[in-house]
């Protein structure tokens, strides 16, 4: 149970993106101003039906007061895009987190390179977008099937991005598609890379980029990997360093789940270790880390409760 806060907004506007991608506008109720937030943040949106999804702000921080997201209705749906497709409309109340950013852009970057696949644009334009105000060295590199399926299109081609762009359509021209094998295989220097889309195109990015140090490698998964196993494993002990205790965690339990069971409150949102909601200080050297939003340096003092586990028989927290 998480006791982040939350807000109410109204959906503003409803924008048809391509046949699969629709963009809302969320406001504040009343007009006042919501939440600051840095580009690569995103937000929880509870919808009808019970639902609660993550969705990167597709848009550049600004003082316009409304967040903007995209949502491309999956033919494999849970339930969450569907409902936002079929249920939501402008003028709704619509419950939402704050923003949270586990996957900002790098201060130590000289140059960003952003790959983009499909959906997963929608950070990375906010980042094309802070970049380019800010006069940054970057390029952003969007992958689509088809000209219709171009999400963001106009925000993609104004003047401030569009020397930056490098567009490959599946069905366009083959001199324009992007190999990424070419494209990653050397490193600029000071470079960091920017990846989010879906599952294969996020394994292909990094199959080309393994040779990049890891820590200049950031990504942003709409869902872990088919092949993840976030929760199964041996049993083991947390100890909790603030409070002098240990709390047994079962082999089919997670430590968020064990915490919970003796009062203690983590907050938790996606449980699968995408969102960095659950990540708190410990002894990471000694977790089995099966998150997909912590760096490898972070790694070492920092721990995602909802999916690690100890590599031997203690993980120590700083709680």
């Amino acid at each position: 149970m998480s006791l982040e806060r939350t807000l109410t907004v109204r959906v503003e506007r409803i924008s048809q993106q391509t046949p699969e991608i629709l963009a809302f506008e969320l406001a504040h109720p009343w007009g006042r101003a919501l939440p600051s937030y840095e580009a690569g943040a995103h937000i929880d949106v509870h919808m009808p039906g019970g639902f609660s999804r993550q969705y990167s702000l597709a848009r550049a921080p600004s003082d316009a007061g409304s967040y903007v997201i995209g949502v491309k209705r999956e033919v494999a749906s849970r339930g969450g895009s569907a409902s936002m497709h079929e249920r939501v409309r402008e003028g709704d109340l619509l419950p939402i987190s704050a923003p949270r950013n586990t996957f900002p852009l790098r201060t130590e970057a000289r140059h960003h390179l952003l790959l983009a696949g499909g959906i997963g644009m929608t950070p990375l334009l906010a980042m094309a977008q802070s970049l380019a105000a800010r006069g940054a060295a970057f390029t952003l590199c969007v992958f689509a099937r088809s000209e219709e399926h171009l999400a963001f299109a106009d925000a993609l081609r104004a003047p401030d991005l569009a020397p930056h762009l490098r567009l490959h359509l599946d069905q366009g021209d083959a001199s324009q598609r992007i190999d990424l094998t070419a494209l990653l295989a050397e490193r600029e220097a000071d470079t960091h890379l920017y990846v989010c889309g879906p599952g294969g195109f996020m394994q292909a990015v990094r199959n080309a980029a393994a040779h990049w140090p890891e820590d200049t490698v950031h990504a942003e998964y709409f869902a872990a990997p088919t092949d993840a196993n976030t929760t199964t494993g041996q049993a083991f002990t947390l100890r909790l360093a603030q409070r002098g205790i240990s709390v047994p965690v079962a082999a089919d339990q997670t430590a968020v789940d064990a915490l919970h069971e003796v009062g203690i409150d983590i907050p938790v949102s996606c449980q699968q270790g995408l969102c960095g909601t659950c990540v708190v200080e410990g002894d990471g050297t000694g977790a089995e880390h099966r998150d997909y939003c912590l760096t490898g340096s972070e790694r070492r003092t920092r721990v995602a409760l909802c999916c690690s586990r100890a590599k031997g028989q203690e993980l120590v927290l700083q709680l």
